[in-house]
Protein backbone atom coordinates (compact mmCIF):
# COMPACT_ATOMS: atom_id res chain seq x y z
CA UNK A 1 0.00 0.00 0.00
CA UNK A 2 1.41 3.36 -1.03
CA UNK A 3 1.23 6.45 1.17
CA UNK A 4 -1.43 7.94 -1.12
CA UNK A 5 -3.56 4.79 -0.91
CA UNK A 6 -3.16 4.81 2.86
CA UNK A 7 -4.31 8.42 2.97
CA UNK A 8 -7.33 7.81 0.73
CA UNK A 9 -8.45 4.74 2.70
CA UNK A 10 -8.37 6.82 5.88
CA UNK A 11 -11.34 8.82 4.67
CA UNK A 12 -12.11 12.55 4.79
CA UNK A 13 -10.82 13.03 8.35
CA UNK A 14 -7.29 12.43 7.08
CA UNK A 15 -7.33 16.00 5.73
CA UNK A 16 -7.65 17.74 9.11
CA UNK A 17 -5.13 15.27 10.52
CA UNK A 18 -2.74 16.19 7.71
CA UNK A 19 -3.25 19.89 8.49
CA UNK A 20 -2.54 19.23 12.18
CA UNK A 21 0.69 17.41 11.36
CA UNK A 22 1.93 20.18 9.04
CA UNK A 23 1.15 22.94 11.56
CA UNK A 24 2.75 20.98 14.39
CA UNK A 25 5.89 20.27 12.38
CA UNK A 26 6.24 23.95 11.45
CA UNK A 27 5.89 25.03 15.09
CA UNK A 28 8.34 22.39 16.33
CA UNK A 29 10.99 23.52 13.84
CA UNK A 30 10.40 27.23 14.57
CA UNK A 31 10.45 26.82 18.36
CA UNK A 32 13.53 24.58 18.22
CA UNK A 33 15.47 27.48 16.71
CA UNK A 34 13.73 30.23 18.70
CA UNK A 35 14.27 28.66 22.13
CA UNK A 36 18.02 28.28 21.91
CA UNK A 37 19.75 29.79 24.93
CA UNK A 38 22.21 31.58 22.66
CA UNK A 39 19.26 33.40 21.10
CA UNK A 40 17.36 34.20 24.29
CA UNK A 41 20.31 35.03 26.55
CA UNK A 42 23.45 35.53 24.41
CA UNK A 43 26.42 34.92 26.71
CA UNK A 44 28.80 37.31 24.95
CA UNK A 45 26.19 40.08 25.01
CA UNK A 46 25.48 39.62 28.71
CA UNK A 47 29.18 39.60 29.57
CA UNK A 48 29.62 42.87 27.71
CA UNK A 49 26.55 44.40 29.39
CA UNK A 50 27.85 43.45 32.83
CA UNK A 51 31.29 44.83 32.03
CA UNK A 52 29.86 48.15 30.83
CA UNK A 53 27.50 48.30 33.81
CA UNK A 54 30.40 47.98 36.24
CA UNK A 55 32.09 50.83 34.38
CA UNK A 56 28.95 52.97 34.50
CA UNK A 57 28.79 53.36 30.71
CA UNK A 58 25.00 53.26 30.47
CA UNK A 59 24.80 55.02 27.09
CA UNK A 60 27.01 52.36 25.54
CA UNK A 61 24.81 49.65 27.04
CA UNK A 62 21.71 51.19 25.44
CA UNK A 63 23.40 51.24 22.03
CA UNK A 64 24.48 47.63 22.49
CA UNK A 65 21.01 46.46 23.50
CA UNK A 66 19.31 48.23 20.59
CA UNK A 67 21.41 46.19 18.13
CA UNK A 68 20.19 42.88 19.56
CA UNK A 69 16.83 41.16 19.12
CA UNK A 70 17.21 39.00 22.22
CA UNK A 71 14.12 38.97 24.49
CA UNK A 72 16.25 39.84 27.51
CA UNK A 73 17.34 43.17 26.02
CA UNK A 74 14.06 45.07 26.69
CA UNK A 75 14.18 43.86 30.31
CA UNK A 76 17.68 45.21 30.85
CA UNK A 77 16.89 48.35 28.85
CA UNK A 78 14.16 49.20 31.38
CA UNK A 79 16.70 48.96 34.20
CA UNK A 80 19.20 51.15 32.36
CA UNK A 81 16.65 53.85 31.53
CA UNK A 82 15.41 53.96 35.13
CA UNK A 83 18.81 53.60 36.77
CA UNK A 84 18.22 56.64 38.98
CA UNK A 85 15.14 55.17 40.66
CA UNK A 86 14.95 52.97 43.72
CA UNK A 87 15.75 49.27 43.35
CA UNK A 88 12.18 48.16 44.11
CA UNK A 89 10.74 50.40 41.39
CA UNK A 90 13.30 49.23 38.83
CA UNK A 91 12.58 45.61 39.73
CA UNK A 92 8.85 46.14 39.18
CA UNK A 93 9.52 47.68 35.77
CA UNK A 94 11.80 44.77 34.86
CA UNK A 95 9.19 42.21 35.89
CA UNK A 96 6.60 43.97 33.75
CA UNK A 97 8.94 43.98 30.75
CA UNK A 98 9.81 40.34 31.42
CA UNK A 99 6.13 39.37 31.38
CA UNK A 100 5.77 40.89 27.92
CA UNK A 101 8.81 39.01 26.63
CA UNK A 102 7.52 35.78 28.18
CA UNK A 103 4.66 35.92 25.68
CA UNK A 104 7.20 35.92 22.85
CA UNK A 105 9.07 32.98 24.33
CA UNK A 106 5.88 30.94 24.88
CA UNK A 107 4.44 31.83 21.47
CA UNK A 108 2.78 28.95 19.57
CA UNK A 109 3.48 26.40 22.33
CA UNK A 110 -0.19 26.27 23.33
CA UNK A 111 -1.06 25.44 19.72
CA UNK A 112 1.01 22.26 20.07
CA UNK A 113 -1.03 21.37 23.15
CA UNK A 114 -4.25 21.84 21.21
CA UNK A 115 -3.01 19.69 18.32
CA UNK A 116 -1.83 16.99 20.74
CA UNK A 117 -5.34 16.92 22.21
CA UNK A 118 -7.50 17.05 19.09
CA UNK A 119 -5.47 14.70 16.86
CA UNK A 120 -6.43 11.52 18.77
CA UNK A 121 -10.02 12.83 18.97
CA UNK A 122 -10.10 13.26 15.19
CA UNK A 123 -8.77 9.73 14.93
CA UNK A 124 -11.54 8.54 17.23
CA UNK A 125 -14.11 10.36 15.11
CA UNK A 126 -12.69 8.55 12.09
CA UNK A 127 -13.10 5.28 13.97
CA UNK A 128 -16.78 6.03 14.57
CA UNK A 129 -17.23 7.00 10.92
CA UNK A 130 -15.56 3.80 9.77
CA UNK A 131 -17.66 1.63 12.07
CA UNK A 132 -20.84 3.30 10.80
CA UNK A 133 -19.78 2.39 7.26
CA UNK A 134 -19.12 -1.18 8.39
CA UNK A 135 -22.54 -1.53 10.03
CA UNK A 136 -24.21 -0.24 6.89
CA UNK A 137 -22.34 -2.89 4.95
CA UNK A 138 -23.55 -5.61 7.30
CA UNK A 139 -27.13 -4.42 6.81
CA UNK A 140 -26.96 -4.70 3.04
CA UNK A 141 -26.01 -7.40 0.60
CA UNK A 142 -24.50 -5.84 -2.51
CA UNK A 143 -20.83 -4.97 -2.13
CA UNK A 144 -21.17 -5.80 1.58
CA UNK A 145 -17.74 -7.38 1.91
CA UNK A 146 -15.93 -4.50 0.24
CA UNK A 147 -17.79 -1.85 2.26
CA UNK A 148 -17.11 -3.73 5.48
CA UNK A 149 -13.40 -3.87 4.71
CA UNK A 150 -13.35 -0.18 3.74
CA UNK A 151 -15.10 0.81 6.96
CA UNK A 152 -12.74 -1.19 9.16
CA UNK A 153 -9.75 0.14 7.23
CA UNK A 154 -10.93 3.74 7.70
CA UNK A 155 -11.45 3.17 11.41
CA UNK A 156 -8.00 1.69 11.98
CA UNK A 157 -6.10 4.14 9.77
CA UNK A 158 -7.60 7.28 11.30
CA UNK A 159 -7.05 5.96 14.83
CA UNK A 160 -3.43 5.10 14.12
CA UNK A 161 -2.82 8.43 12.37
CA UNK A 162 -4.38 10.45 15.19
CA UNK A 163 -2.26 8.71 17.81
CA UNK A 164 0.87 8.92 15.65
CA UNK A 165 0.45 12.70 15.50
CA UNK A 166 -0.81 13.30 19.04
CA UNK A 167 1.83 11.35 20.99
CA UNK A 168 5.03 12.95 19.57
CA UNK A 169 3.41 16.40 19.46
CA UNK A 170 2.53 16.10 23.15
CA UNK A 171 6.13 15.14 23.94
CA UNK A 172 7.40 18.24 22.14
CA UNK A 173 4.71 20.33 23.85
CA UNK A 174 5.93 19.30 27.31
CA UNK A 175 9.56 19.74 26.26
CA UNK A 176 9.00 23.29 25.03
CA UNK A 177 7.09 24.21 28.20
CA UNK A 178 10.00 22.99 30.32
CA UNK A 179 12.46 24.75 28.03
CA UNK A 180 10.62 28.07 28.18
CA UNK A 181 10.34 27.86 31.99
CA UNK A 182 14.09 27.28 32.22
CA UNK A 183 14.90 30.18 29.90
CA UNK A 184 12.56 32.54 31.75
CA UNK A 185 14.26 31.60 35.03
CA UNK A 186 17.68 32.23 33.49
CA UNK A 187 16.46 35.58 32.15
CA UNK A 188 15.28 36.53 35.62
CA UNK A 189 18.60 35.56 37.21
CA UNK A 190 20.60 37.42 34.56
CA UNK A 191 18.47 40.54 34.85
CA UNK A 192 18.76 40.45 38.64
CA UNK A 193 22.54 40.22 38.37
CA UNK A 194 22.65 43.25 36.07
CA UNK A 195 20.42 45.14 38.50
CA UNK A 196 22.79 44.37 41.35
CA UNK A 197 25.73 45.64 39.33
CA UNK A 198 23.72 48.68 38.36
CA UNK A 199 22.87 49.56 41.95
CA UNK A 200 26.41 48.99 43.13
CA UNK A 201 26.03 45.69 45.01
CA UNK A 202 29.20 44.26 43.46
CA UNK A 203 30.41 42.45 46.55
CA UNK A 204 27.18 40.48 46.77
CA UNK A 205 27.37 39.50 43.11
CA UNK A 206 30.97 38.35 43.39
CA UNK A 207 30.11 36.28 46.48
CA UNK A 208 27.32 34.52 44.57
CA UNK A 209 29.61 33.63 41.69
CA UNK A 210 32.21 31.91 43.92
Amino acid sequence: MTLLEFFVKGGPLMWPLLACSIIALAIIIERSFALRQSKIIPRSLMEEVERLTRMGRLDDIEKLLRRSSSPICPVIMVAIKNAGMRREIIKDYMEEAGAKEAYTINRYIDVLGIIATISPLLGLLGTVSGMITSFHAVGGEAMAGRMLAAGISEALITTATGLSIGIPVYIFYRFFIARSDYLLLEMEKTAARVLEYLKGDRDEVQARQR
